[in-house]
């Protein structure tokens, strides 16, 4: 319970949203710092995601100003803010705007939302001044994008209609830029990840349009248009179903297509491509090339794609599908083709209604995968953020298992419920694959320590890494390539809201001489519990302390048209179902729930329909009388005990029928009550008395008031089995009316109020028999009821009245003038009221009135009712008002909903330092928690100690985190700063160096990208230190070829597949939040050589002319020459290309001059069969061709005495070992290949030969007689070679040429060798000596 009350001002917060529906068009966001906003009818619902609780309830206000009672349309998209928490607090005051949600609905209007306030700041409205403008209402709004115009600035990107784009000044709220695609429908907006102010808007046929905003004018945007094709689904389907919609002219793609659905997103991994699916068809496109790359259709039997989203992390895509399933799709490793990897079901099949309720949206949570990436970075880390996975059993399959990826998915189905699911990709590996890892994990992070030696706790940070714990952190390595992936899902959360359309509602009043259900004599309590019944046969209990659904009961098949309570424990509820036989007739069930077990027991069970269906139920105050009322049938009168009977019926027209609520309590009229305000409540003889006919109390009777058809009214006694006229004082005759039938009653002694269909109101004291009555001047009315009333009120005669044309009013019974003093439909706007009664928990006259409403959009909404008195009004002074605390079973930890100076209090001190133990507390949840942290909380006298000691230089003022530390305690002794999962991370990284923790405080409130730039700084500043040791490097290190050291390193870097560090060829599951941020030569390189990859098969001149710039930009000018030469001669670029084939060739060297000279005698040696080509090749220079076309002619012994005459370096080298692959392969002689790969330099394929070949003791000894030859080699030459530290027992290394394999090979060959030893060793202490 929070600790901090609510201000006075503050109205009681207590809503519940309705279920969504198709027709919010799956709207739904889920920002950074974890908050979850969907549509659900005319609401916006909030959801704390991280402990899925419901933070609060928007409902959209009515859009018609003259008529604030018109219905609100339905949400059909929510967009929340990309502005981060705003510090500049020096020339700005706070701000909320990092809490501002965008909202669109059906009918085009477009609302910024101020989720602190709870009210809307602006309205986007288009200009009507033109002739030739459309009726904003009709231009229902299909999809929102935030846009970034300038450094500090966004605008807001919509699209209305079918067809109309635009974008919005959120400052002004007018629409500075238009853009009509008719008669295209869009479907969605999408921004792009690597540039803000770049987006594109989708088209339900593939229609694509690029946008770039370049400012905040109308000249400032340049937009392009691509067309996405597809190949598998059929174009006629769109429209068939557009002939066959029922949709509007001016109607958005979600209300004209409901189920046909076209999205796309942008891939965080890679700049220019996108991800859309068709409703069968998954397809890669490329927005440079202007094509598509790849496209993958659904299995058979798959349900049409909902929706789709990228992980953020790895190369990974998720989709979801219209039939509740998901499916996650992986790329191929150097394509960007993508393959079904696993489909899973994201509605559990137990506990579910038959049929399943339908996937309206699904949303990844993307606050946890900034978190993630610490652990891709620093090892050791990321198992602690795992919450899902069980730490014993983690740790103990460690070997056989390695988490790659985990990431959480929302989903939202049409019964109200929040889906919270765990995805999680682990790899599976053999035991030799492990441990050669792990020589290979242990000398990589060696190499990390050396290099990080400048930053103190860096370093201290990666030595304390377990090398067992290295494995699953590193799905970066070369590891990673033999490992078979395996995919799961997990409900780790779920938040149950209302499931159906609502029918009814019912409040408990138990009197007191109610007792409890399970027995005994103790008077029953009031609850702070309300039901619900719903159109799908559901009882919903609500908690209006948690406002949250406590439960809910599946207790009919049908509608629920009647509900109500038996005290404060079970209820009773009817439905019904016309019977289609000849006969005829109805199908009535009564059911008695217990809210405490769940039980559901049926009673009045019959064998045969019934002539006339069941109207309504009446139950007693007490619990222990039911009224059943038939449609043109008696009234039965049914005793509810345990096994209900039925004590008689009553064979009278009867149109309303009443029991009486509690006595109310009189007002005092000299000095304060003989007993408090709770005691008269809790008082056993306060109401447990009816007043008899003559002035006489009975303890356990009770009565109800009644009108007949002719306007006769009556009040009858029920005591035990008996029922007799209660023989009140009668009123005048001029009260019973002629020009209506009473329609709704109400009932509390001694006063009976009634209303008709003409709208009139009468009262009448039972006692006394005084009467009145007015005219409201509306409607039929549906509903009366009484306030609740406790002692010191100075009224009770406060009523509820609910017209038939959904609307109510409250009236003052005890004011002079109750039509004057009547409040109309207060604060509730934008919905009707179906059903409501009042919310009888209050025991002060200090407590507002609330009146629970069910309203008209299934939502239930708990509201304050405020009408002042005479005395009120006269009096300047305000009173004190209690207020009622929200209850939740779990801290909300949620810092982005602090007020925002708070949030920016806790920001500083995260940022500082603050040992674990500050965030201890005492709570009982956290006491149950598994993650604990180790440390006891200090007394609060000194709050410095909670400071960590940093040996950084002091900045700012020392006074203030004490101070920050003040403000932030009743947070921190509530729990709510940070949940045990986060605390537990925040415990090991905050001595690792202040920029882990810089990154830390920058994730908890949402701002991704600067705990990215947070994470990297480290790496750039590496990067800088070394470009500078580098440039004047000593005199006596400096080599006698620097030319072909730098040959050499363009060569690595332009070798497909490897990066500059010589790590070897990275798997495709990698960090892709960092390469937002990717500045290293290696970084950039290497994702350029995997971009040229995907675009090798694509044909036509103008991707061709994209592919050469690649190419250039990569510095890889040979294969860009041979791509220009590749031009067809009847091309339109053929002379163009040619030209600049020459011009490229010059820069790099004079044989690719000759490049011309060389597709002639290719040509020729195309045409001729004879060695005419391979002369003219040998005649310009072109040996190495030549031998190659020896080499295809099978020619092995003349294409290497070519080699041999002619080529040097690798050139011959290149002939040597295409010869060893032939031998090895072909021949299968490894030892002939073994020759000739060492003569050509390929020991990593000598290597690996003799890793085939299972020969892990000649391999071993193949590096020792390497390294002895390169030693006695080095001694004569007087050279220092590199050493490559294998992390043997022993402390020696080898010294191996430059041209050695990798150093990952060298370890994995000595790991190899290990293990074969040990094998040996276990194999020969198994046997017995033999003696011959």
């Amino acid at each position: 319970m929070s600790a901090t009350p609510r201000l006075s001002q503050e109205t009681y917060d207590c809503m519940l949203p309705g279920p969504p529906s198709r027709n919010n068009g799956g709207s739904v966001d889920c920002s950074t710092s974890g908050l979850l906003a969907y549509g659900a009818g005319s609401s916006i619902a909030i959801v704390e995601t991280r402990s899925m609780q419901l933070v609060t309830v928007l409902p959209m206000p009515s859009p018609s100003t003259t008529s604030p009672l018109a219905l609100a349309p339905f949400i059909t998209s929510v967009r929340w803010t990309p502005q981060p928490l705003l510090r500049d607090l020096l020339t700005h005051e706070p701000s909320n705007s990092h809490l501002v949600l965008a909202v669109g609905d059906r009918q085009g209007r477009i609302a910024l939302w101020d989720l602190r306030l709870k009210c809307v700041v602006i309205w986007m409205d288009f200009d009507m001044g033109s002739s030739n403008s459309v009726d904003k209402s009709k231009l229902g709004v299909q999809d929102l994008c935030w846009i970034r115009a300038k450094p500090n600035s966004w605008i807001l990107a919509s699209i209305n209609g079918p067809s109309l784009l635009s974008l919005w000044n959120v400052s002004t709220g007018r629409c500075i830029w238009k853009y009509d695609a008719a008669p295209e429908y869009f479907s969605c907006i999408r921004r792009d990840p690597f540039d803000f102010r770049h987006f594109c808007a989708l088209g339900m046929k593939g229609f694509l349009v690029s946008v770039k905003v370049l400012g905040e004018g109308e000249g400032d945007v340049v937009i392009k248009e691509r067309q996405v094709n597809t190949v598998i689904s059929d174009p006629n389907e769109l429209l068939r179903l557009e002939k066959d919609s029922n949709g509007g002219l001016y109607s958005p793609a979600l209300a004209v297509f409901p189920t046909y659905i076209v999205r796309f997103c942008f891939s965080p991994q890679w700049r220019h491509i996108v991800f859309v699916t068709f409703p069968k068809e998954l397809v890669v496109f490329d927005l440079q090339y202007e094509t598509s790359l790849s496209c993958c259709g659904i299995p058979r039997g798959c349900g049409k794609f909902l929706d789709v989203a990228p992980d953020p992390v790895n190369d990974l895509v998720y989709c979801g599908h219209l039939d509740g399933k998901l499916s996650t799709w992986r790329r191929k490793e150097g394509e960007q083709v993508y393959m079904m990897c696993s489909m899973e079901e994201l509605m559990p099949s137990i506990g579910t209604s038959v049929p399943s309720p339908a996937i309206l949206a699904v949303s990844l949570c993307q606050t946890e995968s900034t978190l993630q990436s610490f652990g891709k970075l620093y090892s050791g880390i990321s198992d602690t953020f795992l919450p899902a996975l069980d730490c014993d059993t983690h740790s103990s399959s460690s070997s056989e298992s390695l988490l790659v990826s985990r990431i959480n998915l929302i989903s939202i189905s049409d019964d109200g419920e929040i889906w919270n699911w765990l995805l999680t990709v682990e790899g599976c590996r053999d035991a030799q694959n492990n441990l050669s890892d792990l020589d290979l994990l242990a000398d990589g992070a060696h190499t990390t320590a050396t290099d990080s030696a400048i930053d103190k706790p860096i370093l201290d940070a990666v030595k304390d890494i377990e090398l067992t714990n290295s494995i699953p952190n590193r799905p970066l390595n070369t590891a990673l390539r033999n490992v078979e992936f395996s995919f799961k899902i997990s409900l780790v959360g779920q938040l149950h809201l209302l499931s159906s359309t609502l029918t009814v509602l019912s409040v408990p009043s138990p009197s007191l001489i109610a007792t409890l259900a399970r027995g005994g004599n103790s008077s029953a309590v009031s609850v702070p519990l309300v039901a619900l019944g719903s159109q799908s046969g559901t009882i919903d209990i609500i908690d209006v302390s948690s406002n949250a659904v406590a439960e809910s009961f599946s207790v009919h098949n049908s509608a629920i048209r009647g509900l109500r309570w038996l005290g404060n424990s079970r209820v009773v509820s009817f439905s019904y179902v016309q019977v289609n036989e000849k006969a005829g007739g109805y199908v009535n069930r009564l059911v008695v729930t217990c809210v405490r077990s769940g039980l559901n027991r049926s009673f009045r069970v019959l064998q045969k329909p019934e002539r006339a269906p069941v109207r309504a139920l009446r139950a007693s105050s007490s619990g222990r009388y039911l009224l059943i009322l038939f449609r043109d049938a008696p009234v039965e009168v049914w005793a509810m005990t345990k096994s209900p009977i039925m004590l008689r019926s009553l064979a009278l027209p009867f149109t309303v029928l009443e029991w009486t609520l509690p006595t109310a309590p009189r007002p005092y009229q000299n000095g304060p009550p003989r007993q408090s305000s709770a005691a008269a409540v809790a008082s056993p003889t306060a109401d447990s008395k009816a007043i008899g006919p003559e002035g006489t109390t009975d303890d356990n009777s009770e009565s109800f008031a009644f009108a007949l058809v002719n306007g006769a009214l009556g009040v009858f006694e029920v005591h035990g089995r008996r029922i007799r006229d209660f023989r009140p004082k009668w009123p005048s005759s001029s009260f019973v009316s002629s020009d209506g039938l009473v329609t709704a009653m109400a009932y509390r002694l001694p006063h009976v109020v009634m209303g008709d269909r003409s709208g009139n109101i009468r009262w009448w004291d039972v006692t006394t028999g005084f009467s009145s009555s007015f005219n409201t001047h509306r409607e039929g009315i549906r509903r009366i009821k009484f306030s609740p009333v406790v002692a010191g009120d100075h009224s009770r005669g406060r009523i509820a009245v609910l017209f038939y044309d959904n609307t109510f009013t409250i009236y003052d019974l005890d004011s002079a003038d109750p039509l004057a003093n009547s409040l109309l439909q207060p604060q509730l706007s934008g919905t009707l009221v179906l059903e409501l009664d009042w919310f009888p928990l209050r025991t002060n006259k200090n407590e507002p009135l609330l009146l629970c409403i069910a309203g008209a959009d299934s939502s239930f909404r708990l509201i304050e009712v405020n009408i002042c008195s005479n005395e009120r009004k006269s009096s300047s002074v305000s009173l004190p008002r209690a207020i009622k605390e929200r209850y939740r079973p779990m801290p909300l930890c949620s810092p982005i909903l602090f007020p925002t100076p708070h949030a920016l209090a806790l920001r500083m001190i995260l940022q500082l330092g603050v040992k674990p133990s500050w965030f201890n507390t005492c709570s009982a949840v956290k006491d149950r928690s598994p993650y604990q942290i180790s440390g006891t909380a200090l007394s609060s006298g000194d709050l410095r100690s909670y400071m960590i000691d940093s040996l950084l230089p002091c900045v700012g003022d020392t006074v203030v985190p004490e101070l920050l530390l003040k403000v932030l305690e009743p947070y921190r002794r509530e729990g709510c700063i940070l949940d045990d999962e986060r605390a537990s991370l925040y415990a090991i990284l905050v001595n690792k160096g202040s920029t882990m923790r810089f990154a830390f405080a920058a994730a908890v409130f949402g701002e991704s990208s600067e705990a990215i730039f947070w994470l990297q700084l480290p790496r750039a500043l590496h990067h800088l230190m070394n470009k500078s040791d580098n440039k004047v490097p000593p005199k006596n290190k400096q080599s006698a070829f620097p030319d072909l050291e730098d040959t050499s390193a363009l060569n690595r870097i332009m070798s497909k597949g490897k990066s500059v560090s010589g790590r070897g060829k990275k798997g495709n599951m990698g960090c892709g939040v960092v390469k937002l941020m990717a500045f290293e030569q290696g970084e950039l390189w290497e994702g350029a050589n995997e971009r040229i990859l995907w675009h090798e098969k694509l044909e036509g001149e103008e991707a061709i002319q994209n592919r050469v710039h690649e190419l250039v930009s990569v510095g890889n000018l040979e294969a860009a020459v041979s791509l220009l030469l590749s031009t067809p001669p009847e091309g339109s670029y053929f002379y163009a290309n040619a030209l600049r084939a020459v011009a490229l060739s010059s820069a790099v060297s004079k044989s690719l001059l000759e490049l011309a000279v060389k597709v002639v005698a290719a040509n020729m040696v195309r045409t001729d069969k004879s060695l005419s080509g391979i002369h003219l090749l040998c005649a310009v220079g072109r040996y190495q061709e030549a031998c190659s076309q020896l080499q295809d002619a099978g020619c092995w012994t003349d294409a290497a005495t070519l080699a041999a005459t002619h080529l040097q370096g690798s050139d011959y080298a290149r002939v040597l070992q295409r010869w060893a692959d032939h031998v090895l392969l072909t021949e299968h002689n490894i030892w002939r290949a073994l020759v000739l790969y060492v003569a050509a330099g390929a020991l990593q394929e000598a290597l690996a030969a003799l890793r085939d070949a299972h020969q892990p003791d000649t391999a071993a000894m193949f590096l020792l007689a390497c390294h002895e030859i390169n030693e006695e080699n080095s001694s004569l030459l007087g050279n220092s070679d590199e050493l490559v530290d294998t992390d043997v027992s022993s402390n020696q290394s080898f010294v191996l040429p430059r041209w050695i394999p990798k150093q990952e090979d060298v370890v994995a060959v000595s790991e190899y060798y290990g293990q074969y030893q040990r094998k040996l060793v276990h194999l020969c202490m198994d046997l017995q000596p033999f003696f011959d």
